[in-house]
């Protein structure tokens, strides 16, 4: 769940091409046989034997090599009788792999992969008989997951294609609650120690930066507070000025954050306060570990970060280091008194799921054992594990044991859920509400995932998907655009690049192709609200 940096982010773009050029080459060569049909009786479908699945580890990562150790689906072979033979990629090889993957044509039963953003789309890939399309399996085979859909008419239109293809068992995050997890983050015993109220417009935030500069609230006499730090800014103050880091929607027409006069007045503003030492100078500098020396050092003020690895991590870190130190969640901060900002929303299916391999000799029984997973059953197990350890039942609530929540080995929660589910990054289920009501423990996680939620989503786009036709060409312009803006950014930000020249920034891009874009995503647009 954590954002890319613009680099991770050109790669990316880049692998989509890549993937675009494998699969043309793949439809040239012999394609698999197509899916059996679906006359089999369902109640004659038993599930399979065995079969081979391919996911990227997630955060199992760290705790184990394969998916095989984990209690979750340790408990579902003993269920079904279906053995697994899992296949994972190396941790930040997984779009390299896939593409291997899908050059060689040897593809395993199952595909566990984020198949709304490959390129060419989802479409193409059943066209090109790499995977099948499973509405018909689902009607027939799969009686939880399409109650699931039946129930939510909302999810069905999101994991449905613009051609009406259902191409994977997805992972759903049906509750507002489980797509905001980030945000702006505030040293409270700072703006404590200052008289300072937590601020919600950037004219209060700059306030308090100022004050977090000069005031010395970490009381050590020196003037080396850090008021903010930039890394993953643009999730929180270009809201303020109604609008977005990329594509968004004013109505129902597509808008390019970047090219909008409001971006100006926003770099605009970073500049100054990059020019006035409140934000950190190193921010183009600083990784993961410096951002956690900076807040463990007593330096930092204020942030973006994640509730769970940031606020919570952080709180935990420091309780006995500094029994004082206290983070607050601050609201979307808005340029206009009154106006709420735009704030972070994941869309509740993003392209992430379980694809069946149009190779796959027993389509039917794949899809029941896949479809177990959306039943009551496979529900409490892929959301909260084994029953007596990693949960038990308190009147009818699946609680967290302390082997998750307060691990004897010494894992963070996230870590310690891995080891037995894979509730907190991904997979083929519908992620449950009680989880996140338990992974944010702490008063300050609560109060700030309450603030964060407290913001205008209305402008942010649902998971779209370019045509094949579309896709390769936007794959490239992007690429070469983000590239070229993030670059920009860091100029205008510290004054590289004078803020005078940002029509000549607007016009560059506009030379390599934004309106394009724009195009391909005004269609995807219009395809989607078709559906």
């Amino acid at each position: 769940m954590k954002r890319h940096s613009w680099r991770q982010a050109s790669l990316i773009m880049v692998s989509l091409v890549m993937i675009a050029t494998m699969f043309s080459a793949c439809s040239e060569k012999k394609a698999p046989e197509a899916a059996p049909s679906t006359d089999i009786p369902a109640e004659e479908v038993k599930f399979p034997a065995s079969l081979t699945y391919w996911a990227s580890m997630g955060n199992a990562g760290t705790v184990m090599k394969s998916f095989s150790e984990m209690g979750a689906y340790k408990e579902l072979e003993k269920r079904t009788g279906t053995k697994v033979e899992f296949q994972h990629p190396p941790s930040g090889q997984e779009a390299d792999q896939f593409n291997l993957m899908l050059a060689s044509g040897k593809l395993p039963d199952v595909i566990e992969y984020s198949w709304g953003g490959v390129a060419k789309g989802p479409d193409q890939a059943i066209k090109e008989k790499r995977i099948l399309r499973l509405n018909e399996l689902i009607e027939k085979y799969a009686p939880n997951l399409s109650k699931v859909l039946a129930d939510r008419p909302d999810l069905k239109k999101l994991v449905t294609t613009d051609e009406g293809n259902i191409y994977v068992f997805p992972f759903l995050r049906p509750e507002q609650e489980l797509l905001t997890f980030m945000g702006p983050t505030i040293r409270q015993d700072w703006l404590d120690k200052l008289g300072l109220q937590v601020p919600t417009t950037i004219e209060e935030w700059e306030k308090m930066l100022i004050a977090f500069r000069d005031g010395d609230p970490n009381g050590n006499g020196k003037k080396d507070e850090i008021p903010f730090l930039l890394r993953d800014i643009n999730v929180a103050f270009v809201g303020a000025y109604g609008i977005t880091d990329g594509f968004y929607r004013e109505g129902e027409v597509i808008k390019y954050g970047p090219i909008q006069p409001q971006y100006k007045d926003y770099v605009t503003m970073l500049n100054r306060w990059y020019k006035e030492g409140l934000l950190d100078k190193d921010y183009a500098t600083t990784d993961g570990k410096l951002q956690d020396a900076k807040m463990t050092g007593n330096l930092l003020g204020s942030l973006v970060t994640y509730n769970g690895s940031g606020v919570g991590r952080y709180m935990n870190l420091m309780k006995e280091k500094d029994p004082s130190f206290k983070l607050v969640g601050a609201p979307y901060p808005t340029a206009i008194p009154g106006q709420k900002a735009l704030g972070q929303a994941d869309s509740p299916f993003a392209g992430v799921g379980a694809a069946v391999s149009a190779s796959a000799s027993n389509p039917e029984e794949i899809v029941k054992w896949m479809d177990y997973k959306y039943g009551e059953e496979g529900h409490i197990l892929f959301n909260f594990g084994v029953e007596g350890e990693s949960y038990k039942m308190e009147n009818g609530y699946p609680k967290y044991t302390d082997e998750i929540m307060n691990n004897p080995d010494g894992l963070p929660v996230a870590q310690a859920m891995a080891k037995y589910m894979p509730v907190n990054w991904s997979g083929q289920f519908v992620q449950d509400k009680r989880y996140i009501e338990q992974y944010i423990e702490l008063p300050e996680q609560k109060e700030a995932m309450k603030n964060w939620l407290d913001a205008d989503r209305s402008k942010l786009l649902p998971s779209l998907t370019p045509t094949s036709e579309e896709s390769s060409s936007y794959a490239s312009i992007m690429a070469d655009i983000n590239t070229y803006k993030a670059e920009m950014f860091d100029k205008f930000i510290m004054g590289a690049e004078p803020i005078d020249n940002f029509d000549k920034f607007v016009e560059t891009i506009k030379s390599m192709g934004i309106e394009d874009a724009i195009k391909v995503q005004q269609a995807a647009l219009d395809r989607f609200n078709k559906r």
